[in-house]
């Protein structure tokens, strides 16, 4: 009885610490990630940012409209849609980037190839290399550095604070949430049927699941690695997370029962319990870490609460 009424109860808090949230930053710009465009940049620059969570960072600090591409990674604020794409981060051609005349590149830390890196810092484009850490920290070194690049350290603080700010509320949640050990969870990245992989411990989803005070099912290995029914059937999570892409590219929740038979036989596949969220919110550690971790628990607290059919007539 005591989950049960618990569950109910953080729903009030939520939203009241989400209110209160609010509250505390109504210069914020809750779409298009403009917070703090007040505050000026120190030089225009004509800005290639390569890496999402990049991306959102220039934007949150005020600085989109400097901004005249992005890699395909980045698809958030929605204003970005609207830019030129210079291929995937991680896959580069520099003669492309450099036909664009950029002043300024921000890349994160996974961008490459070396050689083209190394090609762009040739041709005279001065190059930032951005922290990638996946933890809120790694989030406050993005900001910070991003910040110090382009001259709005001021803007870099109200960011902070609000990454604290819905951390703290995370935290409240987490006090609140039922007693006993964390709901147990299995993180599936997908690309299609057919490329169905399980994550391991040091992957950025592992490292959100911790700081929403949620437990990875699968510590028995680094990275991410295939799924088998072996491993489905002994961790037997009790929801099964991905990412809103990656549920869309096998069909759904339908679709992933039917291309992962094992979970059937899981209290998250008896009880329908899978949840998915935006790609870039979820696993990018950027200044919207705070709300995502919010996010999250809001959406496991629901699913925790669906029971199995079986359950149900019980």
């Amino acid at each position: 009885m005591t989950r049960t009424n618990n569950r109910f109860f953080t729903w009030p808090v939520f939203v009241a610490l989400i209110l209160a949230a609010a509250a505390c930053q109504k210069q914020e710009t809750a779409e298009e990630g403009n917070a703090s465009s007040a505050v000026p940049s120190v030089k225009k620059e004509r800005i290639i940012t390569l890496g999402g969570p990049v991306t959102e960072v220039v934007y949150a600090l005020g600085a989109g409209d400097q901004v005249i591409a992005t890699d395909i990674s980045s698809t958030w604020p929605a204003a970005v849609a609207s830019l030129k794409k210079i291929g995937y981060q991680r896959t580069l051609s520099a003669e492309n980037i450099i036909a664009l005349q950029p002043t300024l590149i921000l890349a994160s830390a996974e961008a490459g190839p070396p050689a083209a890196i190394e090609q762009l810092r040739a041709s005279g484009v001065r190059i930032e290399v951005i922290p990638s850490e996946h933890s809120l920290a790694g989030a406050k070194q993005k900001i910070d550095a991003v910040a110090k690049v382009l001259g709005l350290e001021e803007a870099a603080k109200y960011l902070r604070d609000t990454i604290d700010r819905y951390a703290t509320a995370a935290d409240s949640l987490q006090r609140l949430a039922a007693a006993g050990s964390p709901a147990k969870i299995l993180f599936i990245y997908a690309r299609g049927a057919g490329a169905l992989q399980a994550s391991g411990t040091g992957t950025a989803a592992d490292a959100m699941l911790a700081a929403s005070g949620l437990r990875n099912v699968v510590t028995e290995y680094d990275g991410y690695k295939p799924l088998t029914p072996e491993a489905i059937v002994a961790a037997n999570p009790q929801v099964v997370l991905m990412t809103t892409s990656g549920l869309q590219s096998i069909g759904g929740k339908e679709g992933l029962l039917k291309s992962v038979p094992a979970l059937a036989q899981s209290d998250a596949g008896r009880a329908g319990r899978v949840v998915a969220m935006d790609d870039e919110l979820l696993l990018g550690f950027g200044p919207r870490s705070g709300q995502a971790i919010l996010e999250l628990r809001r959406k496991i607290d629901s699913a925790q609460a669906m029971q199995s059919p079986t359950a149900a007539r019980l």
